[in-house]
């Protein structure tokens, strides 16, 4: 079965990116795995505490996560999985889509401010090239509406 690649992050386009990769899923009989990262330079602490905040990090990731797979379950019949990576996230993102070969498209949400689509979007759009599978960027600001009509 195919999968649509999805970041969960906090940031407010990553809700577009989940609706649109859930509703595609929905009409396209797909899957959707759904990718958290955490950055490295969290844990630069002791030891004991390093693994507080990891274990802290991953709770709130679980918990974020399970609204949007609720709603995905309960609108979309889609049944989501979980990834939970550490490290950088480009880095990351194309280890996940090496190792996955059912990854068919990664989804991406695009910031709608002033200072540009945000720093996933512009590293993963430079590489878009040379990406193994394409790559679907999501306006932030899209109405609920417009994504239903275009997925």
């Amino acid at each position: 079965m195919r999968k649509f690649l999805v970041v969960l992050d906090d940031t407010r386009e990553c809700l577009n990116a989940m609706r649109y990769a859930a509703m595609r899923a929905n009409h396209t009989r797909a899957g959707v795995a759904i990718l958290s990262i955490i950055p490295p330079e969290e844990y630069q602490h002791w030891i004991g505490v390093a693994e507080i905040m990891r274990e802290e990090a991953r709770e709130r990731i679980e918990a974020h996560f399970e609204v949007f797979a609720k709603w995905m379950r309960d609108r979309q019949g889609v049944d989501p999985e979980l990834i939970i990576r550490e490290g950088e996230p480009v880095t990351e993102i194309l280890d996940v889509i090496r190792q996955d070969p059912q990854i068919g498209v990664l989804v991406l949400g695009a910031g709608t401010d002033k200072a540009g689509p945000g720093p996933l979007v512009t590293q993963m759009s430079r590489n878009s090239g040379n990406l193994p599978i394409p790559l679907t960027v999501v306006p932030g600001d899209m109405s609920k509406e417009r994504l239903e009509a275009i997925t």
